[in-house]
C-alpha cells in the first residue's frame, strides 16, 4: 500500500514538474534564441539546426550518458530518473508544441524559462529523481573526482552548451541570455529545494528552561530539547532549550523565551535541512 501511495505521489510530482520544466524548456526558450545549460539546451541547440522534437533529441542524447554512467549511480535514483525523463520529453513533443510559444522579448524568454524550468527540477529533485543528463554526468565526474564540487562541475558543463549557443545562433546575445536563463533555474530549483527542508533553529539559554520548552509545546506545537548548562563567569546552573521550527514559528519561540526570562540569550540560526517529525519525512529505502 505504501509503495503504492509512492509511485501515484512520484507520478504527480513528475507530471507537475514536467509540465513546468516543460513550459520552460519549450514555450519560453524555443524561439528565444538562446540555450541554457543542460541536455534539455543541447537539445534546443540541435532542434534550431534540424528542427526535430526537443524531448526526443533529449532521449536520444540521455541514452548514450545512461549507458556510460549507470553502473556507478543508485538503481532507485537511476530508474526514477529514467521515468522521470520520458515523462518531461512526452510532455516537451505531445503538449507544448500544441500551445503557442513565446515570442517576445529575449531577455524576458530566458528569465521565465529560469523560473518556470527551474521549479519544475526543484519539484522532481524534491522527490530525489532528476531529469536526466548532465545531472547523471554530473554525479559520476564528482564521485571520481571528490575535491570538486558540484557547482564547479555543473558551471563547467553548463557553460560548454552555453557557449556553444553563440556559435549556433550567431549572436554574443546568445550567451549572455543563456546565462540569466541559468542562473534565474538555479537560483528557483535551490529555493524550492532547500526551502522545503529548511527551518530556524532556536538556541535559549534561560534560568527556565522547563517552562520554556512547555510552553513553546503548548503554543507552537514544537518539542524542544533540554540540556544543562552552567555559566562559565557567574557559575550559576542554566538550561539550554534546542528547538527546530518554522519560519513563521521563530518569532513566538523568541517572545516565550523573554517573556519567561528577560535574561534569556536567544540565538536563531538558518537549518538548512530539518528532517524529521513534524518538518520533512526521512527517506527509507
Amino acid at each position: 500500500m505504501k509503495s503504492t501511495v509512492n509511485f501515484l505521489k512520484d507520478s504527480l510530482f513528475d507530471i507537475l514538474g514536467g509540465i513546468l520544466f516543460s513550459l520552460g524548456y519549450y514555450t519560453f526558450s524555443v524561439n528565444g534564441g538562446f540555450a541554457p545549460g543542460g541536455v534539455s539546451g543541447i537539445a534546443l541547440l540541435l532542434h534550431h539546426l534540424t528542427d526535430a522534437p526537443v524531448g526526443l533529441l533529449t532521449i536520444g542524447l540521455n541514452i548514450p550518458i545512461v549507458l556510460v554512467c549507470a553502473r556507478s549511480l543508485d538503481r532507485g535514483f537511476l530508474l526514477r530518473s529514467i521515468r522521470t525523463s520520458l515523462v518531461c520529453a512526452v510532455l516537451m513533443d505531445g503538449l507544448f508544441p500544441l500551445l503557442p510559444a513565446y515570442d517576445g522579448q529575449p531577455i524576458l524568454a530566458s528569465l521565465f524559462t529560469g523560473l518556470t524550468a527551474g521549479a519544475g527540477m526543484g519539484i522532481i529533485y524534491s522527490r530525489s529523481s532528476s531529469t536526466g543528463g548532465m545531472d547523471f554526468v554530473t554525479a559520476v565526474i564528482k564521485k571520481k573526482n571528490p575535491h570538486l564540487s558540484f557547482g564547479q562541475v555543473t558551471l563547467a558543463l553548463d557553460g560548454v552548451v552555453i557557449l556553444a549557443g553563440s556559435i549556433v545562433f550567431g549572436s554574443i546575445d546568445a550567451v549572455l541570455y543563456g546565462l540569466i536563463a541559468t542562473a534565474a533555474l538555479s537560483f528557483t530549483m535551490d529555493w524550492i529545494v532547500n526551502g522545503k527542508l529548511s527551518g530556524k533553529m532556536a538556541l535559549i539559554i534561560t534560568r527556565h528552561g522547563r517552562e520554556t520548552a512547555d510552553a513553546i509545546n503548548l503554543q507552537t506545537g514544537r518539542g524542544s530539547t533540554l540540556m544543562p548548562a552552567r555559566g562559565a563567569y557567574s557559575g550559576n546552573a542554566l538550561d539550554v532549550v534546542l528547538c527546530a521550527c518554522g519560519r513563521r514559528e521563530i518569532a513566538t519561540v523568541r517572545r516565550i523565551a523573554h517573556s519567561l526570562d528577560d535574561h534569556a540569550m536567544v540565538m536563531v540560526c538558518d537549518a538548512t535541512e530539518v528532517i524529521g517529525e513534524g518538518f520533512l519525512a526521512p527517506e527509507v529505502s
